[in-house]
């Protein structure tokens, strides 16, 4: 009964606040509806120039190519190499191509003739993949055999045919609805009391600190629920994008992920004497949590004392089980070891969260 109306409490007071009502309800659908579109590690839209210097109609018919193909946005042509470096220093420009004189004449003999790409790699990606693409399309031009066999060639892609980067990214802003909603939100829980002075009141009552906790943890597990809920249904509404495994299972996953950042949360509100203190402590161990979590970049691409950290991060848990599930339609036994090292991770927090919690009688 107490457990009861301690629950009955904490939905009081986020119905009393004007903002949190508004806050669950419109940020998953935010986060659902705009960042698959902005968060996108594909490389296109890539700016380049040509210096042709054979003008001949097979430099011409390089330049159509380069003009047609989806990666790039022809921006004309230029006098001279040095006229096209200057556009891509002051960033007008992504990537030069510069045509050597006498480009036809050597093809037709079957001379080799060298090409210059000079790309701007201050974004290292852009830069290489954009010096990559360009490579292929002067090499398929250059020699009518490679656009031959290129033209033979097929690709299979599994799980994901058609390259759509926000099949990928739609499992992992299911982490970060939980670890913002489930992580911030106990985070300031106890320690607004605290500033309140509200806490006291429970302070003198026999509640134990069990059931404190855990009225504390369970509201914010329905938040979770609810949200993965809208993020689910927002995936297959607006992508057309739905789990190819058992939804059941995600489920599972998410409420692994929010009782891990709700206990989470809760630790730093015990520890913290002030909302501004409890906010940058969250903050600082969120973002390393989510860089080191495998969320945009692959973590065997991290150095080997990053990649170690994954072993003790329950979010990487998370992605790499819940992208296995909703993308390649996995089952319990393809993430049952992502599901227990989450599920132990998370019940160490929660009973620190309740070890943690000082009640005063």
């Amino acid at each position: 009964m107490t457990l009861r109306f301690l629950i009955q409490k904490e939905f009081l007071q986020i119905r009393r606040n004007s903002f949190l009502p508004k806050l669950i309800l419109f940020f998953p659908v935010m986060i659902m509806c705009v960042m698959p579109w902005v968060m996108n590690m594909e490389v296109k839209n890539i700016r380049v120039q040509v210096v042709d210097n054979d003008r001949s109609t097979q430099s011409q018919q390089l330049l159509h190519s380069i003009e047609a193909s989806r990666y790039f946005i022809f921006g004309g042509q230029q006098p001279s190499y040095q006229a096209a470096l200057k556009e891509i220093e002051t960033g007008k420009t992504d990537v030069a191509l510069v045509i050597p004189q006498h480009y036809s004449r050597d093809l037709t003999k079957g001379d080799m003739t060298q090409v210059l790409i000079a790309a701007n790699a201050v974004n290292g990606t852009k830069g290489s993949m954009g010096g990559a693409y360009l490579s292929q399309i002067v090499t398929a031009n250059a020699s009518p055999n490679t656009a031959a066999i290129q033209s033979k060639l097929s690709s299979l892609f599994l799980y994901n045919k058609h390259l759509n980067y926000k099949v990928f990214m739609i499992p992992a802003l299911l982490a970060v609805v939980m670890m913002l909603m489930c992580g911030f939100l106990p985070a300031l829980n106890i320690v607004g009391e605290k500033e309140s002075g509200t806490i006291e009141q429970i302070n003198v009552t026999p509640v134990s600190k069990w059931s404190f906790i855990l009225a504390k943890l369970i509201p914010y597990w329905l938040i979770a629920l609810f949200a993965v809920t809208v993020c689910l249904l927002l995936s297959w509404a607006v992508y057309g994008i739905t789990c190819q495994g058992p939804l059941w299972l995600v489920y599972v996953l998410a409420m692994l992920l929010a009782l891990f950042f709700s206990s989470f949360g809760l630790i730093i509100s015990n520890y913290s004497d002030t909302m501004q203190q409890a906010v940058f402590v969250m903050w600082f161990f969120i973002v390393c949590i989510m860089l080191l979590s495998g969320l945009f970049t692959p973590t065997r691409s991290m150095p080997s004392w990053a990649y170690a950290t994954t072993y003790v991060n329950p979010m990487s848990y998370f992605i790499e089980a819940v992208r296995t599930v909703f993308v390649r339609g996995g089952t319990i036994m393809s993430v049952w070891r992502q599901i227990l090292a989450l599920g132990s991770i998370s019940l160490l927090m929660s009973v620190w969260a309740v070890l943690s919690y000082k009640k005063n009688n």
